[in-house]
């Protein structure tokens, strides 16, 4: 039985040895794509703003702060990670960073006024539209709620949701899922860690046992009887 037990715990050590590397091999490899993402953020230099008392500003105002984190946290029902904004780093190279960053585009465009020139008149539903220059507000439009048979809102979709604010706005979608997949490649290192871990306590601890279990047995010496002379 203690021969069983002991094969039973040295097997038992191996697969908590195999957890380990595993835990160590994912701890290595998040913390080179941690480090390569901080690299590229720090050279694209893409900056959030604080005032002196560490609180996010935009165009200098609280208030505007604040409204871009209501469109990411309420209308998106995204959750923020306080930890992720520190003043001190103010590159954008966190989820959360990553996150409030595409939510201050998003919410500049959806507050914005595009300008459309029409060269000739149009009709459209009836209505003629004649030839000048239109402001349109955006109004909380995104890219799929315009018009685009609209001779004025057609045109300003393409205005106001520009390749280039697309463009922009995909790139940190990329660094949102980037940053997240390394947290959970953190997560995974310590899971496995963790396993690795107990598996080989247990293992280590039955070989133990076993081996304090053959110790104490000690065997039974039966007394010798001797024939008593004739």
């Amino acid at each position: 039985m203690n021969g069983r037990l002991k094969i039973l715990g040295v097997l038992v050590a191996l697969i908590g040895l195999a957890f380990l590397a595993a835990g160590g091999y994912s701890l290595m490899r998040a913390q080179q794509g941690a480090t390569a993402l901080s690299a590229y953020s720090a050279a694209q230099n893409v900056q959030l703003t604080y005032n002196d008392e560490g609180q996010l500003v935009d165009r200098g105002e609280t208030a505007e702060a604040e409204a871009i984190m209501s469109l990411l946290t309420k209308d998106w029902g995204y959750t923020v990670a306080d930890s992720d904004f520190d003043p001190n780093d103010p590159i954008v190279n966190t989820a959360s960073e990553y996150m409030y960053q595409m939510a201050t585009i998003n919410y500049h465009i959806l507050h914005s006024t595009v300008t459309v020139t029409l060269t000739e008149p149009a009709e459209y539903n009836g209505e003629t539209f004649a030839a000048g220059s239109y402001d349109f507000p955006i109004d909380g439009r995104y890219y799929a709620d315009f018009d685009r048979s609209h001779p004025i809102e057609g045109p300003a979709r393409g205005l106001a949701w520009s390749p280039t604010a697309l463009g922009l706005i995909g790139e940190l979608g990329v660094g949102t899922v980037t940053a997240g997949a390394l947290q959970m490649g953190l997560g995974l290192a310590a899971a496995f860690g963790a396993v690795g871990v107990t598996l080989l306590f247990l293992g280590l601890g039955l070989v133990w046992a076993t081996r304090a279990t053959e110790k104490e047995t000690v065997p039974v010496v039966k007394p010798v009887t001797v024939p008593t002379p004739a």
